[in-house]
This record gives C-alpha cells, structure tokens and sequence, in this order.
C-alpha cells in the first residue's frame, strides 16, 4: 500500500475482475516502534504504510468508485493514538493523527460532490487482540476485544451512518475515551502544556476529570 504503482496496479485489476470496487476498507497498518530521535527507517516505514496507504488507498479508488454511480463505503482504520497522541510511539500518533485529518477532508469532498453516492468513515479501534498488538503473547488479554467484535461493532455503527467509529474494549468504555478526548483538546483551549494528561502537574486533574465519565 506504500508503493503507488502497486496500488494503481491493483484498482486496474479488481475493475477487471469484479467491475469496479463497491467497499474499500484501508486497514494495513505496522507498528514497528519509533522514538523521537530513534531510526529515521522506522519513520519513514510506519508513515508510508499508516498514511500514505490510506492517502494511496483512497485517491486511486476512489475516482472509480464515484464514477459508477453506485453506493459505496470508504472504511479508513484510524487510532485513538492518532486523536489523544500519548507519549512513546510519535511516528504512529503522527501517521493516525494524518489519517483522521485526511479522512474527514475525503468525507467533506464526497458529501459535496454532486451525484455522488459515497461515504467514507473513521474506524478508531480500542484495544483489539490482533498480530500487530499481540507482542508475542497467544492469548487475549483481557481487557481487549477480538476482531471479530470489533468488525461487528463497526458493522452496527455504519447502519447507524457514524463517520467516527470509536469502538470501545473491555477496560475503556465510550465515556472514559471521550473524557480522555475531550482533555486532550482543553490542552489547546486552556492553553496547557502539550500532553498534560501526562504531565506531573496536571495528571490530579485530569484523573478528577475522568472521573465524571458517565
């Protein structure tokens, strides 16, 4: 999904092959681990398959998609990370964080395209038990879902028409991820510092604010 020609390649050959593209999910992801002065590969890697595997994804099938006319979805996994940016891996809050502003730019051009019948969402998984999470362990956590669960919900949420699917797990439930969001966003409006949720002098509040989760 990092190499553009690949991507062109592929659209050529589900058009031949099925007549076009009705649901188009862009989903791979690594996480190899980055620190802020760490390996520039590792940024380079995680940011060409995280973003522009989407951005790719998104741009070359598109086009096609709106082209036949019919009702179509565009499914981009997106990260909690990508919204919240905790500290320990930049490269991959960077590369989710472009993935949700890109995302919802698509789903702006889409709605006001005339006759065009797609609609693109923001898969924001929680805790989900997959060989990118796994870090070598065999068995599920129990704090997270399983993909399958996590598949159902976003199922249930597309009816619903949700462009942010923000799935929880068995340790965060919606109410502590949008006070979590909601702090992160106050860093901006009441002009703290960057990550205060992890910062010394703000960790007391913020843990007596995610306490009015509901």
């Amino acid at each position: 999904m990092s190499d553009l020609d690949a991507v062109t390649r592929l659209e050529a050959q589900v058009r031949e092959r099925f007549g076009g593209t009705d649901i188009l999910m862009n989903n791979a992801g690594i996480q190899p681990g980055s620190a802020m002065f760490g390996p520039l590969a590792n940024w380079q890697r995680v940011l060409e398959v995280n973003l522009w595997g989407v951005i790719h994804g998104s741009r070359v099938f598109a086009p096609g998609m709106m082209a036949h006319g019919r009702s179509g979805l565009i499914i981009n996994t997106g990260s909690k990370q990508g919204i919240t940016t905790p500290p320990g891996d930049p490269a991959y809050n960077v590369a989710k964080a472009g993935v949700k502003a890109f995302t919802e730019a698509l789903q702006h051009e889409l709605r006001n395209t005339q006759g065009c019948k797609l609609s693109a969402h923001l898969l924001i998984p929680g805790h989900v038990f997959t060989g990118l999470t796994s870090r070598g362990r065999t068995e599920k956590p129990p704090g997270a879902w399983t993909p399958d669960q996590t598949v159902d919900f976003m199922m249930e949420r597309l009816e619903a028409s949700d462009f942010y699917i923000l799935c929880p797990d068995n340790d965060v439930p919606r109410a502590l991820d949008e006070r979590r969001i909601l702090w992160a966003a106050g860093d901006i409006v009441e002009n703290r510092p960057a990550l205060s949720r992890w910062h010394p002098d703000h960790a007391d509040a913020f843990a007596a604010f995610a306490k009015l989760a509901r």
